[in-house]
């Protein structure tokens, strides 16, 4: 079963006046996707999902361009050694790092798809997995900026639906963050798990005046108060208060970032996007080898549903399996494109779907709906 050709589809929308959030990283205006459509010589056709890296057109371009004419004839069911090829030929040597890394996360989700399909089996299966209830929390672009009052309605609205876990998005000012935290915690009780995510705008001494506050809020986790490759902030985080865990990994690429991390001793807490860290073959690696150091996986979600349900599938087929990420967003059409990847329950869990492959019915109709949209994703903060 060899590869015919590989395509990226890179889709698009823009929210709606008055419905976009804001967070550490600045104020969403558009939401991207990269749909990776992989064809075999036997009739299959695979699915995954890039993540657009804030440039969908570059990213499609590196697969429709580059990885794909590289990988063209190689078997489909040969997921260690594509990957391996990809990696030497562009990440390892002279090639595009973080850009190729999640262009090749789309292909070897897709590849997945296809390897789950071949063996008519659905893809936690194929993992070694087995079908189980996860648990999940309130996420995605929503819980932004807002009074504290409005926030914790809109955290007691996805309380509602089920969840029993959400994540506020923090980062703004540590007195606005904490009075934030307060009223949610006020709302919902104790019973409720309470996340926080910085998306990258802390400084040291924000996290030095927040943590207290945190730990006394009964804060499961600080995510991301840092920039990615700022390791000596993440270090010295770490020596703060252990009773707030660091959380961090959607930016990091590869199992030898994550590596890092461990040897450094400084994120208790990995949250590898499959779209975005090496795809299904890494994260497995990845999450092997958190195991070791009995680091649970808490992975990203990224903006479609192709995604979530590859996660979901992820999830059920690894040992240290955290919450599943449940995209919440009131306005995100490209969750839903093919269905709806999840469904909460009111244990406040997802299990994952049993169809061979992901699970996905792609309608590729519905593509031209959603053309891609150039341009920043965020503004300016």
């Amino acid at each position: 079963m060899k590869i015919d050709s590989i395509t990226a589809i890179p889709l698009s929308f823009r929210f709606p006046e008055g419905q976009s959030v804001a967070m550490g990283i600045g104020t969403a205006r558009k939401r991207d996707v990269i749909i990776v459509k992989v064809c075999t010589s036997d009739g299959l056709i695979g699915y995954g999902e890039a993540h657009p890296g804030r440039s969908p057109g570059a990213v499609a371009s590196v697969i429709n361009n580059t990885l794909g004419p590289l990988l063209l004839g190689m078997d489909a069911c040969n997921v260690v050694g594509i990957w391996d090829l990809a990696h030497r030929m562009q990440l390892a040597s002279h090639g595009l790092g973080a850009g190729a890394a999640l262009a090749l996360s789309g292909i070897d989700m897709a590849l997945w798809d296809i390897r789950s399909k071949a063996a008519g089996m659905p893809l936690y299966r194929m993992l070694g997995g087995v079908s189980k209830r996860i648990p999940a929390y309130a996420g995605g672009v929503a819980l932004g900026y807002q009074s504290p009052d409005n926030l914790a309605d809109e955290a007691q609205s996805y309380v509602d639906q089920g969840y029993r876990a959400v994540k506020l998005r923090i980062g703004d000012t540590t007195s606005n963050d904490i009075a934030r935290i307060t009223a949610v915690r006020k709302a919902l009780g104790s019973d409720i798990a309470i996340l926080t995510d910085a998306n990258t705008a802390y400084t040291l001494a924000d996290v030095r005046r927040v943590m207290p506050a945190l730990a006394e809020l009964n804060v499961e986790w600080l995510e991301e108060p840092f920039a990615c490759d700022d390791f000596a902030s993440y270090r010295s985080a770490a020596q703060i208060d252990l009773r707030v865990p660091i959380a961090a990994g959607e930016n990091h690429y590869t199992r030898y970032e994550f590596a890092r991390l461990i040897e450094d001793r400084a994120v208790m807490i990995f949250q590898p996007d499959l779209s975005k860290t090496g795809g299904i073959t890494e994260a497995m690696r990845i999450a092997a080898l958190a195991s070791a150091w009995r680091i649970p996986i808490n992975p990203h979600s990224s903006a479609g549903g192709i995604n979530m349900a590859s996660t979901i599938h992820f999830l059920a087929s690894i040992d240290n399996a955290g919450y599943f990420e449940a995209c919440v967003s009131r306005v995100n059409p490209l969750r839903d494109l093919f269905g709806s990847p999840f469904e909460i329950g009111q244990d406040g869990c997802v299990a994952p779907q049993e169809k061979p492959g992901i699970g996905m019915d792609v309608d590729e109709s519905v593509f031209s709906s959603f053309p891609l949209i150039e341009g920043l994703g965020f503004d300016k903060k």
